[in-house]
């Protein structure tokens, strides 16, 4: 094949719904049959015939083999695979997925016409997201972070319970309340020598202390998520977008994993639990579809705000966010794991600027 020929002409694309395109082209004769020796190598690997070792099936025994036809299909997938790459970068077409690929006319000698239907990533009209943000980051910041006596008490009742002993306690006999009033009979006094085996503390009124500020951080990251969840919603709603089905799917994978991991660290299988819950996998997959759509929509948005701002980490910061990742997870593999924090990383950022708050501040809440 020369230069001058390409691996396709003729290319039509047309929008369909549920952010789908359609693409009609053709591959000229010359560039589809020139596949026909890699096209008989794959088969030839593929196919077993008495008589012969693997790949080493004469050339007119494999054909009479398979006939014409199957190599026919599978130099029009080569070149395909090709046309359809080629068909993409020209047009800049954002894909995403498996397509779905229809050959709609294949004879030798003339071009090999063929019609794609392949999904992709929808179109997203923002709305003006930093005078939302500005909004909702307003009207949180009004509200006051207090940590009231009640909830270092709280702190401290909860640390003094996870120090009861349980040997002597029968606790798969007892009922709810009884098993709480052992606990709170058995609570070791809270004092000077109880503070120091938790930790280098002064003493009472330094623990408390500690205790206090600890509280107030977690109320802070807990009053920073709250707000960003308003901010998502706020933006979310006044954005348009017509999610593909297959963005979604590929949330509600994403919290099956998660959810069968967490199952199974309480030590049952996710069948088991299934059953036990009276639900099948589609029954659960279908209740959390509403979340799997809201967190999906959001994700192109905040791709979206990314690329608008120019908002992305720099190589040094996904390095270290994977060390993080591979050091806590020793079977993650490198390249999901760089995808993943580049997410996280740009996220984050993104976040920061439509809280104006400085992005290197962030991971101290």
């Amino acid at each position: 094949m020369t230069n001058t020929i390409k691996s396709y002409e003729n290319a039509v694309t047309k929008k369909l719904d549920k952010s789908r395109i359609e693409i009609t082209a053709s591959i000229p004769a010359i560039v589809w049959e020139e596949n026909r020796k890699q096209a008989l190598k794959n088969i030839n690997d593929l196919v077993t015939i008495d008589g012969f070792r693997k790949g080493m099936v004469p050339e007119n025994v494999l054909i009479s083999k398979v006939g014409e036809h199957s190599i026919n299909e599978e130099m029009a997938e080569l070149a395909l695979s090709k046309a359809y790459l080629d068909i993409l970068i020209d047009n800049k077409i954002d894909a995403i997925g498996k397509p779905e690929v229809q050959i709609t006319k294949m004879a030798s000698g003339n071009p090999l016409e063929f019609k794609i239907v392949s999904v992709v990533i929808p179109e997203v009209k923002l709305p003006d997201y930093k005078a939302i943000a500005k909004k909702e980051v307003a009207k949180e910041s009004k509200k006051e972070i207090e940590v009231e006596e009640k909830d270092i008490e709280e702190a401290i009742l909860k640390l003094r319970k996870s120090r009861v002993p349980h040997e002597g306690h029968d606790h798969e006999k007892m009922t709810p309340e009884e098993h709480e009033k052992a606990i709170l009979d058995s609570l070791p006094e809270f004092n000077d020598e109880f503070v120091h085996s938790l930790g280098e503390f002064k003493d009472i009124a330094d623990f408390k202390e500690k205790i206090r500020e600890m509280i107030k951080q977690n109320k802070k990251y807990e009053a920073r998520e709250k707000t960003r969840i308003l901010i998502a919603d706020a933006i979310s709603n006044e954005t348009q977008i017509e999610l593909p089905e297959i963005m979604i799917n590929s949330e509600l994978d994403r919290t099956q994993a998660q959810f069968a991991t967490d199952v199974e660290k309480m030590g049952v299988k996710l069948e088991d639990y299934l059953k036990h819950a009276k639900k099948t996998i589609e029954e659960v997959r279908k209740e959390w579809t509403p979340h799997a759509e809201k967190k999906a929509k959001f994700q192109l948005i905040l791709n979206a705000i990314a690329t608008t701002e120019n908002i992305r980490p720099d190589q040094k910061e996904i390095e270290n966010e994977v060390n993080q990742i591979v050091e806590q997870y020793k079977d993650a593999d490198h390249e999901r794991a760089a995808v993943y924090a580049e997410t996280v990383l740009t996220n984050e950022k993104v976040f920061a600027m439509l809280e104006n708050t400085d992005v290197t501040h962030l991971r101290d809440l």
